[in-house]
């Protein structure tokens, strides 16, 4: 649990009679003055809690501040003092530097109006969320924002609330509240309004007369006074740190970083060294072999991530997906196993009451009547179940014989629903004042705490006979995959109040079947999910044998069922075994579905949880990525990283396939772009150790790569083969120094023949002798210039199609066709980058212009080192399985 702290009001005020409080806060049970509140305002502050993770300059933060923006930075600054501070006027050049900062501004300023953007699309789920409480204000009830309230107003509650402010009650009526937002514990608590007594309590959880921000009422109503608001709440307290499985983003950036550097850190070094023994001056050595550096970085790396996600959020939320955060685009991309609950993820949301029958199945009024008293008399949040019972009443002829069932019978005291006891009890008494108390719930937690049954209105002990005649009534319609709970009663005399101790002993009355039947698209998208390789897993507190009928109708393998009670005896490492083969678990706890989701996640898989109730969202927060949906409890649209706007897996499908999509894109530029800088580095490393002058400027490599990576800049925009889509992406850089070492090599043997073609071929032929027999300087700058020009347009031609036969498995542009958008881009770009040496603006590159007939030459080069490269991976697919 995370660590807290109470206000010393709560403190205080949980041991004081209510008139005290009123007094000393200046309030009354009338509600705060419209005068007051102002006053009350400056004195305790705002209704507002916003997370570090919301504030601007954490925005700021996460968009500027990841580790290639580190690397690019660091260069830069190097950049700025061996180009600009350490170098005479004349030869100062700040253009590197200048580019470099204005590659991370824009990478930059993209991420934050994307986060923005991600912003924005949360706070649509205001309209989702209830964001009114009912308040008393100078005797008037009225409705008014959550962010409006202040200490010392008077706040009602009922069931479905979630608490706005943590408030020390004055009147409750059967009040029970979940604490699961601050405690992560799905026990329901019945709140009281009496003072507490001084050294009976131990924890904030004890104090029973306190309902606290962010928690929900599950039943009852209540009334109180607002003692504290916004961050001075204990939920404004927590310390909320992104637990290690949400951090899977970071942690890839991190490993691919790691790769570039490693490599940054031999060959600044190499070149270094390579230079200086060739009679480089130190300082032109070490600008070049920085310019290297940069060179191998993918300066646009961090624009081309944010364009990925951002579009990939956006495609999201065209298909009723609201991302909360980008960085959460990773776990649809990555993601292999989906754990969800089956009610209105498998099943319809409504469920219809099919039997009401006695204890050997034969249909009994009284048992409907029964459980119609207690779903009518219920004040917990509302659930398919009691709709379905109550929709009773509007059967024909039978309205007005539920109304005069309900006068008479009154309700007088009850106990909602929890998760440890699994049914509801409640309270009625005739016009005679005999009271009786109705319980319906789960059948095993229900008649184990009955002794005896009903029976054509007789009343006979529970015997071996018995329980076999009962079990077999009830496993015939749980085979058959319906919904059965079971209905008791217990004569209560004339007692108006309950407690857990009268849920003994009772009578047996019968059962109610509900027919929950999968939806229509649920074996589709079962089927869909497995095709994608991600494992449906099915966590429900539902029965285990109403569990496997739904799992065999929509395909999910229900050969084993793990439940909850056979949990608690196996170990970690059991069930870290057992977590792999099975795929139902059925009568689970919450708790006991953040054991599985977190095992999964120590077992190396990226696990996605799809849940919607307060008891959810323990196992929200545990896995990689929480998906909630507009109609789960506030609290848990809170939790979760996602939202589906609908409840229907064919939305995650989509989902799924557009985090591949977004991952699948942002690998290619990575991959492609890192193993042709790397190619051209070890073209630079192996020239200059032979030629008498550089074979690339700094400028001009880091003109090349500008160039290339603006092209690259529509790679969000291309298609994705089909077959990419099929698997789990593993956003890391796992088998990025393979990629580079493989493919890395062949642009630079490509390279070296051109270095061989211009040196010996093209420039002499030009110049009119090779570049040592030539003594004009004019000459040999013309030489230079001539040679530079020529690797510049080989390495943007190769660099820039390389990129058409790497994206794909395939035979490009044949089996597998780019987005239009990176067709014209690519050929757009090649023809306008190759015209600028015929421009007057190449001189200031240090380029110039060629003959045509070099062209020809170039056309030769490209198609060989096609082919080549084509060959080369599909050894490639074979031994690493993959290629991007």
């Amino acid at each position: 649990m995370p660590k807290t702290s109470i206000n010393s009001r709560i403190k205080k005020y949980a041991y004081c009679d209510i008139e005290q409080i009123y007094k000393e806060i200046d309030a009354s049970p009338d509600g705060l003055f419209y005068d007051q509140i102002k006053v009350k305002r400056n004195q305790y502050g705002s209704n507002i809690f916003t997370k570090n993770d919301d504030t601007f300059l954490y925005c700021i933060y996460r968009a500027f501040i990841n580790p290639f923006n580190i690397i690019l930075f660091i260069l830069g600054v190097i950049s700025l003092i061996t180009d600009v501070i350490r170098v005479s006027h004349f030869t100062k050049n700040a253009t590197t530097a200048i580019i470099i900062f204005l590659m991370i501004l824009i990478s930059g300023t993209i991420r934050l109006i994307q986060e923005f953007r991600a912003k924005n699309a949360s706070k649509q789920l205001e309209r989702l969320i209830h964001e009114t409480i009912t308040v008393k204000r100078n005797g008037i009830i009225k409705e008014i924002s959550a962010d409006e309230l202040v200490v010392g107003d008077i706040v009602l509650l009922s069931a479905g609330d979630r608490v706005p402010a943590d408030i020390r009650l004055s009147h409750v009526n059967d009040l029970f509240v979940s604490q699961a937002a601050i405690t992560g514990e799905s026990a329901i608590l019945e709140k009281k309004s009496h003072a507490n007594q001084m050294g009976d309590i131990e924890t904030f959880s004890q104090l029973d007369n306190i309902v606290f921000m962010a928690t929900t009422v599950i039943s009852g109503q209540g009334e109180g006074i607002v003692l504290a608001v916004g961050e001075e709440t204990l939920y404004g307290s927590f310390v909320q740190n992104e637990s290690e499985q949400k951090q899977s983003f970071e942690k890839g950036a991190h490993s691919i970083a790691w790769v570039m550097l490693r490599f940054i850190a031999v060959l600044i070094p190499l070149v270094f060294i390579i230079l200086r023994i060739t009679g480089g001056e130190w300082l032109e050595s070490l600008a070049f072999a920085l310019s290297v550096a940069v060179g191998l970085m993918p300066e646009m790396l961090p624009m081309v991530i944010t364009a990925c996600l951002a579009r990939g959020s956006l495609a999201m939320s065209r298909k009723q997906t609201i991302i909360k955060d980008i960085n959460a685009m990773q776990g649809f991309g990555s993601m292999d196993v989906l754990c969800m609950d089956k009610t209105g993820t498998l099943t319809n949301e409504t469920i219809l009451l099919e039997y009401y029958m006695d204890v050997l199945g034969n249909e009994s009024t009284k048992v409907l009547d029964l459980s119609y008293l207690n779903s009518m008399y219920h004040s917990g949040v509302g659930n398919p179940i009691d709709y379905a019972i109550m929709a009773c009443s509007t059967m024909p002829g039978r309205q007005i014989y539920y109304e005069n069932l309900i006068k008479e019978y009154r309700k007088k005291d009850e106990i909602p629903f929890d998760y440890s006891r699994k049914f509801v009890s409640t309270l009625v008494c005739d016009s005679q004042g005999e009271g009786q108390l109705i319980v319906k719930g789960d059948i095993t937690q229900v008649v184990l705490r009955c002794t005896s049954i009903e029976y054509h209105d007789e009343v006979l002990p529970i015997d071996k006979e018995v329980k076999q005649s009962v079990s077999s009534v009830v496993d015939e319609m749980l085979e058959e995959g319906m919904k059965v709970i079971a209905v008791a009663r217990k004569p209560l005399g004339n007692k108006t109040q309950i407690s857990l101790d009268d849920e003994q002993n009772m009578i047996l009355m019968g059962y109610l079947a509900f027919f929950d039947a999968p939806k229509k698209t649920a074996k589709d998208s079962i089927s869909s999910l497995k095709r994608l390789k991600v494992t449906p897993k099915v966590l429900t507190g539902d029965q285990e044998d109403v569990a496997v009928s739904i799992c065999r109708r929509v395909g999910i393998d229900a050969t084993r069922v793990i439940t909850g009670p056979v949990m608690e005896t196996m170990t970690d490492d059991e069930l870290r075994k057992s977590v792999e083969e099975v795929n139902v678990f059925a009568s689970l706890t919450p708790g006991q579905k953040v054991r599985l989701v977190s095992l999964l996640s120590q077992n190396g898989h990226t696990v996605g949880f799809l849940g919607d109730g307060i008891n959810d969202i323990p196992a929200l927060c545990e896995a990689n990525v929480g998906i909630s949906v507009d109609t789960a409890v506030d609290a848990a649209k809170d939790a979760a990283d996602v939202v589906l706007l609908q409840k229907d897996l064919n939305v995650l499908e989509q989902g799924i396939l557009e985090g591949r999509k977004t991952f699948t894109n942002m690998l290619k530029y990575i991959k492609i772009t890192a193993s042709s800088n790397f190619g051209n580095i070890l073209s630079i490393v192996v020239a200059s150790a032979f030629l008498p002058f550089l074979p690339m400027t700094s400028l001009q490599l880091l003109l090349l790569n500008l160039l290339y990576d603006v092209l690259c800049i529509i790679l969000p925009w291309d298609n994705v083969d089909i077959e990419e889509t099929l698997s789990p992406r593993d956003w890391s850089g796992k088998t990025l120094g393979c990629f580079m070492l493989t493919f890395g090599p062949i642009s630079s043997l490509f390279d070296i023949i051109t270095f061989i073609f211009l040196y010996y071929v093209l420039c002499p032929f030009i110049c009119g002798g090779i570049f040592t027999q030539l003594n004009d300087s004019i000459l040999c700058m013309h030489y230079i210039a001539l040679f530079q020009t020529g690797w510049f347009l080989e390495s943007m031609w190769t660099q820039v199609l390389i990129l058409h036969f790497l994206r794909t498995r395939k035979i490009p542009f044949i089996q597998s066709k780019p987005s239009i958008p990176v067709i014209i881009t690519t050929i757009t770009g090649i023809m306008a980058f190759t015209a600028v040496t015929f421009t007057q603006a190449a001189p200031f590159f240090g380029l110039t212009q060629l003959p045509y007939w070099y062209f020809l030459y170039l056309l030769i080069i490209v198609i060989l080192y096609m082919l080549l490269t084509t060959i080369v991976k599909v050894f490639y697919q074979k031994k690493y399985r993959e290629l991007i």
